[in-house]
């Protein structure tokens, strides 16, 4: 994408955040009205940063009464519902959400979520259909039009995403082309399946990116100032996890397995192969190490969401005058991740709320935006709500493309 059309400052400009900066230049957000006045000449005068702490309200008790209704209706119409629950979901999450004495709105219609909804889930079951009954010659048409359109989809679900998020009654948008999506959840993905780890953190970088700087609000462009190197360094200490996992895993097991067949006396001395594979033992060892390698790699999986969302917030943002930072700690959000998994494994997912509230309580907690420019002088323009398909797609498929 072409550093041209984006309005924020480029590496190299002065910090117009940082008491250093010096003025507004031509990336700043014009003011609302039609004659909007030119940005003043504040050379030498350090601008007044504001910060701006996001705050949210909701509840696990209140959010539960919208959760079992929502879960009861979708399963009683068969699905049918499932559209209006996301909305009404992200709709309560988003209304909870506080900044600057403003809350958020989500706008999406769930009738067009429907018909992608309905496309979508028909497209999946004939995969399924095809895949039970080794009909290759349908299953593999609809593997490679899936990956062929994937990017597409993404695309046009973050255009979806944006265009239906509301802050001070002016909606987001989202200029990011198709053919950029390509590269960042086409080429890079197939970088990333070859090259493995190599290339993983390189993909996940132009991902990112890409989602910030097609980012707008009202004539504002997101820009991301970050660089690839430190999704590289989370890669690697999750990589380094991983393996460690797999290490305490195995010695896990083993020990476990060891006292079980010590005080059961299930394996003799001298036992074969067949014995060992065959034995209740083997099965705990087995058990206990997947156990724990599962959980290892959870732990390593969820730092690095942690760690990619504190970077990715602490080098966005939007033209020029607003810029987002986060103090959370990425092993805190690890912890909280962790406990919520087993605290719905616990309680067979009734802790769902609960784990939702408590997440969106503690990552909005930690999230900032700081500004030299008041919130209410963007100017808006009128923007297309995108492609229902696309948002749908990435509900149903499980595309990660969340701002």
């Amino acid at each position: 994408m072409s550093d041209a059309i984006l309005p924020g400052p480029h590496l190299t400009d002065p910090d117009p955040l940082h008491p250093a900066g010096h003025g507004l230049g031509r990336h700043a957000a014009q003011p609302a009205g039609e004659d909007a006045p030119s940005p003043p000449d504040v050379s030498g005068v350090t601008p007044h940063v504001t910060r701006h702490d996001l705050s949210f309200t909701g509840s696990a008790r209140e959010y539960f009464r919208l959760w079992i209704v929502n879960v009861a209706l979708t399963l009683v119409t068969l699905g049918v519902y499932l559209p209006w629950a996301r909305v009404r979901t992200r709709q309560y999450f988003y209304g909870h959400t506080w900044l600057d004495g403003q809350n958020f709105e989500y706008r999406a219609n769930p009738a067009a979520l429907l018909r992608g909804y309905l496309l979508v889930g028909a497209l999946f079951g004939l995969y399924s259909y095809a895949s039970q009954r080794e009909l290759y010659w349908l299953a593999l048409p609809l593997i490679v039009l899936y990956v062929a359109l994937y990017p597409w989809l993404v695309w046009r679900s973050l255009q979806f995403q944006a265009a239906n998020t509301v802050h001070r009654g002016l909606n987001f948008s989202f200029h990011g082309t198709a053919g950029d999506s390509y590269v960042a959840y086409g080429a890079a993905n197939v970088a990333a399946g070859v090259a493995g780890i190599f290339a993983l953190p390189w993909a996940w970088f132009m991902q990112r990116q890409y989602q910030v700087r097609g980012l707008g609000y009202g004539q504002a462009r997101g820009h991301f100032r970050g660089d690839v190197a430190p999704f590289y360094i989370i890669g690697l200490t999750s990589l380094g996890l991983s393996l460690a996992g797999g290490i305490v895993a195995l010695l896990l097991g083993g020990l476990v397995a060891g006292a079980w067949s010590a005080l059961s006396g299930d394996l003799r001395s001298g036992a074969d192969l067949e014995d060992l594979f065959g034995s209740t033992t083997f099965w705990i060892f087995a058990g206990v190490a997947y156990v724990s390698f599962l959980l290892l790699y959870t732990v390593a999986w969820q730092y690095v969401r942690g760690a990619t969302m504190k970077y990715v917030l602490n080098n966005a943002e939007l033209g020029g005058v607003v810029r987002t930072g986060a103090t959370f700690s990425p092993w805190g959000l690890v912890w909280l991740s962790v406990t919520n998994s087993l605290a719905q494994a616990v309680t067979l997912g009734l802790a769902t709320p609960w784990a939702a509230v408590r997440r969106a309580r503690f990552i909005l907690g930690g999230v900032h935006v700081r500004t030299i420019t008041d919130l209410d002088h963007f100017r808006g323009q009128a923007q297309q709500p995108g492609s229902a398909l696309g948002e749908a797609a990435s509900e149903l498929l499980d595309i990660q493309v969340g701002f």
